[in-house]
């Protein structure tokens, strides 16, 4: 767990290094009036056992994660001040990461994508979101491998509780000729999950070519992943979670005999390819340029045992047996998904006196093409080998151009202005969406001041207007209305050699926030609606204090309080003002910290903790609704040998998650059960478990 340190014993920040130009445009640093964490690949390096990366920034202040399977592995999701992945904006070397359509990520993608991360920035509220989705909740930009001076090679290995195996190679050539590095990296992963039948099988690769002289830095990478995993997206009741935490209600069904059994193969299958191009040119003492193309293709599936299922829903003819009617049968069905996003992000940055400017923009294009299939039916009535019962083009374009400027009026102030303008339109047409040919135009402004008091403490306020659209599921479940927020931000920031402090307040107030109502849809999206007048307030805290060279403790806390103001829903045919409510998945408290201890340069313990407060699971404010907080720790142990000569480096890992063994539940979801009651409809919750104590451990091998 890192905070917002650099390795500098004041706030006059250091320089940036040669991979990080490619990020200059969406990262921020002290002198800018945003909140924000910084994680290094040496940071995550120790419990990088094959977990996801949500799971890897679960300490980092007012972070919540969870994981459907209940052990890290497969599909992870992560909240931010109480807002979803989709609220989360996500670019990996400047270039957009999140899903156009859904406007998710959906690491599983890119399984072991960590282990190809040289740093990563989390920013808390609107933050920079230069280029993709506008950030209603926080931003979050990674870096991938930098350059490497010299050649190595690496073998890493892991192994854990439920049958959990990750093992990756990595190699550099080092410069050759003093230009020209290649790199790469491949991964598997396999895991059975804390869940029944929530296994996990992800593959993924990364390669890197680059080219590098005195005022030229060119990158060429590939990467992506493929994934496998049994859903797990069900959740389980109150019952059934007090008698067996792990059931797992997907795949089963009743056989001809009046068996209950599991479809081996209610799988989630799913192949994501990227390639980036990124060049960056020094073209004078002041001014730099950027420019990235990107092309990122994915398809896949994911495949369902359907009992009884009406012909009509599947177009479907009856079946005629003299006096009998069949119009309905047992199936298995695919639902596809094969998209292209492709795209240039660019900016040029000037740098000079007292003035920092960038210039920029992108242009991105998405087309997705959405389709389901029958792979087998008890009846298949008149249907043909490969026919579509849905057929569903989607095509977004997003456009958008900024100006950023930080101005040094004196010594100890500065300015800080962002001006973005973004233009985006969405086309779908089919059975889940109807027609929609939306455009939208958003005008994002953003400004602030930073004052040094001195070279250890500085103060910082801003203000940040930002725009969202809706995402498809908004529109197959109604007529969405875009998103606006506005957020301020007051922040100190000490730093000394041996103790860093960093508090900030907040508040983000929010026109027709898209919230969580609670309620899934049947592949395990959370089903959104618009709320007129809602806000996000809370203080938070982090430090880094190093009570001698061998002790360390990094404690992050924050308070908010999340509200929908005059909260109205319709239940039951009637009306209801509910008056001010929670927001859905918004903790009021969330604290987490570290305690490192070295007794040698080559052993490391780290205890890291983590308390999320109660939450509800509706807009409601019911006590059935009520998520219980929890209190969970995980003990970290990392141990270096240095063989000598073929072998650099052999570092043993160990994570022992959950030690304590705590029963908790981190994520789970309601809807108001019509049918039980007619006229008088109730909350029925679903939770998802996750495991309780459980161990990985590992050994990197490096050459």
């Amino acid at each position: 767990m890192a905070a917002q340190e650099q390795e500098t014993d004041s706030l006059e920040g250091t320089k940036v290094v040669l991979d990080e130009v490619f990020v200059q445009a969406v990262r921020v640093n002290k002198k800018t009036p945003v909140t924000f964490s910084n994680l290094k690949k040496e940071d995550i390096a120790p419990r990088n056992l094959g977990q996801d990366i949500p799971v890897l920034l679960n300490y980092l202040p007012g972070v919540v994660t969870t994981t459907d399977a209940g052990a890290g592995v497969g599909y992870t999701g992560i909240r931010v001040r109480g807002s979803d992945a989709t609220r989360v904006n996500v670019t990996i070397n400047g270039v957009p990461y999140n899903d156009s359509e859904s406007q998710g990520t959906f690491w599983v993608n890119m399984p072991d994508f960590a282990s190809s991360t040289e740093s990563l920035q989390l920013q808390r509220g609107v933050g920079t979101s230069t280029n993709g989705a506008g950030a209603f909740g926080a931003s979050l930009n990674l870096l991938t491998d930098a350059v490497s001076q010299e050649a190595y090679g690496q073998i890493s290995s892991s192994l854990g509780s439920f049958n959990t195996l990750r093992n990756n190679i990595k190699f550099s050539t080092g410069l050759l000729n003093d230009h020209v590095e290649i790199s790469g990296r491949l991964s598997r992963i396999s895991s059975d999950g804390y869940v029944d039948r929530a296994s996990s099988d992800l593959e993924s690769y990364f390669l890197q070519a680059a080219y590098s002289d005195e005022n030229t830095l060119i990158k060429a990478l590939i990467f992506g992943g493929k994934e496998i995993t049994y859903q797990a997206w069900n959740g389980i009741d109150a019952q059934t979670l007090q008698e067996d935490r792990t059931y797992n209600s997907a795949g089963k069904y009743t056989d001809e005999e009046g068996n209950i059994r599991f479809y081996d193969n209610e799988i989630d299958n799913y192949k994501q390819d990227h390639a980036q191009l990124l060049w960056n040119e020094q073209l004078s003492n002041a001014w730099s340029t950027n420019i990235a193309f990107h092309f990122t293709h994915g398809r896949g599936y994911f495949e369902q045992y359907k009992e009884d299922r009406d012909f009509t829903a599947y177009g479907l003819e009856p079946l005629v047996f003299g006096d009998s009617v069949v119009n309905s049968t047992d199936l298995i069905r695919r639902k596809w998904l094969d998209n292209d996003f492709y795209g240039t992000v660019f900016s040029a940055n000037y740098s000079k006196n007292n003035v920092d400017l960038i210039l920029g923009g992108g242009a991105n294009r998405y087309e997705g093409a959405h389709f389901g299939e029958i792979i087998w039916a008890r009846f298949a009535s008149d249907a043909e080998i490969r026919d579509r019962y849905y057929d569903d083009d989607s095509k977004k374009t997003d456009f958008n151009l900024y100006a950023k400027v930080d101005y040094g009026l004196t010594e100890k102030l500065s300015l800080y202005a962002d001006l973005q303008y973004r233009t985006i339109g969405y086309k779908t047409q089919g059975e889940e969406t109807g027609e929609v040919d939306d455009q939208f135009d958003f005008f994002n402004p953003k400004a602030g001041v930073v004052y040094d008091l001195n070279p250890n403490n500085n103060f910082y306020f801003s203000y940040a207007m930002a725009h969202r659209e809706p995402n498809r599921d908004d529109y197959k479940n109604g007529s969405p209305k875009s998103e606006k927020l506005n957020d301020l931000e007051l922040g100190w920031r000490y730093v000394s050699p041996d103790f860093q402090l960093n508090v900030n307040t907040y508040y983000m107030g929010y026109k027709d926030q898209l919230v969580l109502t609670g309620d899934i849809d049947d592949t395990g999206d959370y089903i959104r609606a618009n709320v007129d007048k809602s806000y996000r307030a809370g203080l938070e805290m982090d430090a880094n204090l190093r009570l001698w060279n061998k002790l360390t403790i990094r404690p992050n806390i924050a308070f908010s309080t999340n509200k929908i103001e005059d909260f109205v829903l319709t239940r039951d045919g009637t009306v209801q003002n509910l008056g001010d409510t929670h927001i859905a998945f918004s903790p009021g408290i969330v604290a987490g910290n570290a305690i490192s201890y070295s007794p040698s340069e080559r052993l490391a313990i780290s205890l890291l903790s983590k308390y999320v407060g109660e939450q509800y699971l509706s807009n409601t404010d019911t006590e059935a609704s009520k998520l219980e907080d929890y209190f969970v720790n995980d003990l970290n142990l990392t141990y270096e040998i240095i063989p000598g000569k073929l072998v650099k480096s052999i570092e043993f890992s160990a994570l022992i998650n959950n030690v304590f063994d705590v029963e908790y539940v981190s994520n789970g979801y309601t809807y108001l059960d019509t049918f039980s009651n007619p006229g008088n409809s109730m909350e029925v919750q679903g939770y998802y478990p996750q495991a309780g104590i459980n161990l990985l451990v590992g050994a990197t091998l490096r050459f």
